[in-house]
């Protein structure tokens, strides 16, 4: 998910009563939600090689290990650079080494269970295992979600403000309703993709290989269906209880083409898409070969995620 979901979801953890465990609470629940995308840093690399390192080795469990120690770390220096420096707000609670190291590890391990739930991805066994795990059932940047968990955050300290004794029950109200939220999607995907699978074999005489219903924004009860088999992928849409409609066209793939391997062979960033994309299409126009992804196929957002190569 984006960082203003992370970012909500550690500060409506604090709102629960964690931040009061501790000095500096709710700055470790709200920057240890983050934590996990420090592999950002890969687009600096450019190209298409980031895809390869994106939501894996920082987000498996060596890191989910290691990430929270580090930050504990700095925490507690920050408590004695500040007051070293005398600058250490006066009203601020004293720092609590244990409680701090348990919200550090609280925050951060929502970090991959919030990732997994849209269609990109994440590798949760990464360096043991570089599998992709999907959930397909939130759009990546979600205002339902942000409105949720803003909304909590802002009553439950509106009325801590002002000394009501139930300041934490905006946040439960809100973590709550994300839960159900968070279900309700992921009932609309299986019933979508059921439905699609069942449409694409009785279309095609064979059932899909692969289908995705990968959600879509703001509209949380729609999801694009994407299909693919041996040879060929195709489209349609869903929209919730039980509407399916499929695209009569098919294209192929052309994954298989033989002049590719060769073209891949010599193009790191090639390889990197391959290795992070989970329905990697080939769009061939003469010697020139465009890998995208189905899941990624909106032009406003295609180009982020394709490949030029040379056919030989």
């Amino acid at each position: 998910m984006d960082n203003l979901t992370h970012s909500l979801a550690g500060a409506v953890l604090g709102q629960l009563g964690l931040k009061h465990k501790t000095g500096l609470g709710m700055a470790t629940l709200i920057i240890a939600a983050n934590i996990p995308d420090i592999d950002a840093l890969a687009t600096l690399l450019g190209g298409q090689q980031h895809l390869a390192i994106r939501r894996g080795i920082t987000h498996g469990p060596i890191a989910m290990l290691l990430l929270p120690l580090l930050l504990w770390q700095g925490m507690l220096w920050f408590d004695r650079w500040q007051t070293r420096r005398g600058t250490r707000p006066s009203g601020r609670l004293p720092v609590d080494s244990r409680w701090l190291l348990i919200l550090a590890y609280i925050g951060t391990l929502s970090h991959p269970v919030l990732d997994w739930m849209n269609s990109y991805g994440i590798r949760f066994l990464e360096p043991f295992s570089n599998r992709w795990f999907a959930g397909d059932t939130l759009f990546i940047i979600d205002v339902w979600i942000w409105t949720m968990l803003a909304v909590g955050v802002w009553l439950s300290r509106r009325r801590e403000r002002a000394g009501a004794a139930n300041w934490r029950a905006p946040a439960v109200a809100s973590i709550a309703a994300v839960g159900f939220y968070i279900l309700a999607n992921g009932l609309i995907t299986g019933r979508a993709e059921a439905m699609g699978h069942d449409a694409v074999e009785a279309a095609r005489g064979k059932p899909p290989t692969l289908i995705v219903a990968n959600p879509v924004p703001v509209t949380f009860w729609r999801r694009d269906i994407e299909w693919r088999d041996a040879f060929d992928y195709g489209h349609g849409s869903f929209t919730a209880p039980d509407r399916l409609t499929l695209d009569p066209k098919t294209v192929p793939h052309n994954i298989r083409d033989p002049r590719l391997a060769e073209a891949v062979a010599q193009s790191p960033d090639a390889q990197a898409f391959l290795f992070w994309s989970r329905m990697p299409i080939v769009e061939i126009e003469g010697d020139v070969a465009m890998l995208r992804d189905q899941r990624f196929a909106d032009p406003r957002v295609a180009d982020r995620f394709a490949v030029r190569l040379e056919l030989k």
